[in-house]
């Protein structure tokens, strides 16, 4: 029978451990997969170590705390313990763990934030009737070709970067987080988030604009 205490101990030792990296990959997941239907503990510490990473980047990526990241990774391995039964293999694992990593950093958030999101809307540029961009001259002006690589990489631009996807709408931080950090295609995140490849296409675009948008605030001003 494998526990919830022996998922906290494998979650700690594939963290402390490197040597497990090489393990998992030496083993193959479906073989992996089947020892742990068949109630084997010893098959859960690879396969943490395989996708343990990616989960937990997920999960800090929406909920915005580490601790709650870990928290998420360890209700995640705890899910896929008890509901291993049920996985058919129709999927790959890595996209039903983002699923359910997903969702469990969206419930997270919601349950413990105060509320910091803004309107998408008032992240995204303005246009005028005749197709240009409306707003403050220097927000015009700026050219993005010019910003030095040093520059975008600068504490107090990543501040504002950070402060601009934590102002995120949930769903549309997702996206952004399994289609830009995790580097998904458009139909894996749809897969993964249960929704419409043109549902992500769409959400994607709009969250890229308003943190594009918030820099160019941001370097307008400085």
């Amino acid at each position: 029978m494998i526990t919830v205490d022996a998922v906290l101990d494998s979650q700690r030792a594939a963290y402390l451990d490197c040597e497990h990296g090489a393990m998992a990959h030496a083993d193959g997941e479906a073989h992996l997969i089947e020892r742990l239907k068949a109630g084997d503990p010893d098959a859960l510490e690879p396969l943490m170590a395989r996708h343990g990473g990616r989960v937990y980047r997920v999960a800090y990526g929406i909920t915005r705390n580490a601790a709650d990241a870990e928290e998420v990774v360890q209700d995640v391995f705890v899910t896929l313990v008890r509901k291993i039964g049920d996985f058919e293999g129709r999927a790959a694992l890595g996209t039903w763990l983002y699923r359910v990593a997903t969702n469990a950093a969206l419930i997270k958030r919601r349950g413990k934030r105060i509320q910091v999101e803004v309107s998408l809307e008032d992240r995204l540029p303005a246009f005028k009737e005749d197709g240009h961009r409306d707003g403050e001259r220097s927000y015009l002006l700026l050219d993005w070709s010019l910003r030095p690589d040093q520059e975008l990489l600068s504490s107090e631009s990543r501040a504002t970067l950070e402060r601009a996807i934590e102002a995120l709408p949930e769903h549309y931080r997702a996206v952004l987080v399994l289609r830009d950090v995790e580097e998904l295609s458009n139909e894996e995140t749809a897969e993964a988030l249960g929704e419409s490849v043109g549902s992500v296409k769409s959400r994607l675009h709009r969250a890229r604009m308003a943190l594009r948008e918030e820099l160019t605030r941001h370097w307008s001003r400085a």
